[in-house]
């Protein structure tokens, strides 16, 4: 059984909620960007008088409205404005091409919008391709100015349909996510709480945006259920971004992904440990090979506590802690979470042996919104069905074995794509690989690497034998890659995560 943790109360406003937390840090700094900062009583000013403007505007409770936002203070405003209201906020993916925008809109029948000036134009294209007129907001403090600081939150229960995200379209359109106010006070309850464990002295620091399930816990339920300071960056999370605002906001937590960790120890602006305050940094998105979280740590004595979460789940439900962390795992079940394996015919397999990982949780989403047959094969009863392979070694350790859809299977045996590419990582030519499936002219899976290096000077003519050598000689025979193509780059979603999908097209 998973370890109890604080449940929700029965009736909740999760933004009132951070509210009432905060109100004796009036003058604290709550959020800070490249060019404002909020204080905590100028943030629940704020979001008390955007909200209640919108109800004046005509928006009612529970009508949706979709959030697409840069990474500034105004997110926070409009985010919790909407929840104090009673009004469901959708964040959007900036990165969205126009017609996956204009998706989201139809699908969630959207009554309002709330666009960033830059965003404006590829929103208004996304609504003519549809054909639909809704308003737009791009002045967030002019919709503040009109509204009543004083306005009562509404009287929502903590089952209420708070929220929604629209989870990854990889396979097929994205999917309307439908979350609670209650899922966002128990993954403060369990991964904030239990592994995170932020104090008010804190300054977080999110590369994850806040539109996706990772960003929105670091950058807003766990920092401001802890009283903590966060540091907001509108642009794309370069390392040469990142190492900026370590330097000059100085967080104490850091979130990143592997992708971005990697990149940043490859970077020759890299800064001198005493450069920065790290005490501690978070990894989800994909595993964290053990070597990038090794050399991480070696250079500025910060763990990372790598872990794996999912939108339908909110957070991070299995994870490393800073008093057991064992690199090249995702850790334990975070307290307040249930995991099992299960194989293909749907039985519990034996430690050691590769399974389907399967979580069980109170901050499981609701439902795929108008998804009736994607909701059922996901929500089982209490149990989800995350789509990860795993393993679990006799210590209770739980290691990646990668996405279901992802497994090659050679010879009749599950070759993990994820061991292979940390296998090949851990050679010094090679800073990022990604392994998959190809047909050979027989039909036959096998499998093949691509390479990116850390400099083109590594592209010696023997180096393809070379990375074969060095996985043959780590793990068993069949699992060496075939065929290695040197690319220099991967294809990534917004989040960091490798598209092998894209990689088996071409």
């Amino acid at each position: 059984m998973g370890d109890p943790i604080e449940p929700p109360p029965e009736r909740l406003n999760f933004a009132a909620h951070l509210f009432a937390l905060n109100a004796m840090r009036g003058r604290k700094i709550a959020y800070q960007d490249d060019a404002r900062t909020l204080t905590y009583s100028e943030l629940a000013r704020a979001a008390r008088c955007f909200g209640s403007a919108l109800l004046a505007s005509g928006m009612r409770p529970e009508e949706r409205i979709v959030l697409v936002m840069h990474d500034t203070v105004d997110w926070p405003i409009a985010f919790l404005g909407c929840l104090h209201a009673g009004l469901v906020p959708i964040p959007a993916n900036t990165l969205l091409a126009i017609e996956e925008l204009g998706w989201i809109v139809a699908d969630s029948h959207a009554r309002a919008a709330i666009v960033s000036p830059p965003l404006k134009a590829a929103f208004d294209a996304a609504l003519e391709r549809i054909g639909v007129r809704i308003p737009v907001i791009t002045d967030v403090a002019a919709l503040v100015e009109r509204g009543d600081a004083d306005a009562a939150a509404a009287d929502t229960p903590a089952d209420a349909s708070a929220f929604w995200l629209y989870s990854s379209g990889s396979t097929g359109r994205c999917k309307g996510t439908v979350h609670t106010h209650g899922n966002l006070f128990v993954t403060a309850s369990t991964y904030g709480r239990h592994v995170l464990q932020l104090s008010e002295e804190d300054v977080t620091f999110s590369a994850a945006k806040l539109f996706f399930a990772y960003g929105l816990g670091n950058s807003l339920t766990f920092p401001l259920s802890a009283g903590a300071t966060v540091v907001l960056m509108p642009e794309r999370p370069t390392p040469e971004a990142v190492f900026k605002r370590m330097i000059e906001r100085q967080p104490t937590v850091f979130f990143g992904v592997p992708t971005l960790y990697a990149g940043m120890l490859a970077s020759p602006a890299l800064p001198a440990p005493h450069a920065v305050r790290l005490r501690r940094c978070a990894s989800a998105g994909e595993a964290l090979p053990r070597e990038i979280g090794e050399r991480f740590t070696a250079h500025f004595g910060a763990p990372i506590l790598d872990g794996i979460g999912s939108t339908e789940m909110l957070h991070i439900f299995l994870s490393n802690r800073a008093d057991d962390l064992r690199y090249g795992t995702s850790g334990k079940a975070v307290p307040g979470y249930e995991l099992k394996l299960l194989n293909d015919a749907g039985e519990p397999v034996a430690d050691g042996e590769i399974g389907d990982l399967y979580v069980k949780g109170d901050s499981h989403a609701l439902f795929y919104w108008c998804n009736r047959a994607k909701t059922r094969a996901t929500f089982l009863g209490h149990w989800t069905r995350t789509g990860d392979k795993y393993v679990r070694d006799a210590e209770g350790y739980w290691t990646y074995a990668g996405r279901s859809d992802d497994m090659i299977k050679v010879s009749g045996q599950y070759v993990s794509p994820f061991e292979v590419e940390s296998c090949l990582v851990q050679h010094a030519a090679v800073l990022e690989a990604a392994v998959v499936g190809v047909p050979n002219e027989d039909g036959l899976l096998r499998t093949k690497a691509f390479v990116v290096l850390k400099s083109s000077e590594d592209a010696t003519s023997d180096l393809e034998s070379e990375l074969k050598n060095h996985v043959k000689s780590r793990l068993a025979p069949h699992k060496y890659p075939r065929a290695i193509e040197f690319v220099t780059e991967l294809p990534k979603t917004p989040t960091g995560k490798i598209q092998r999908y894209r990689l088996r097209e071409r």
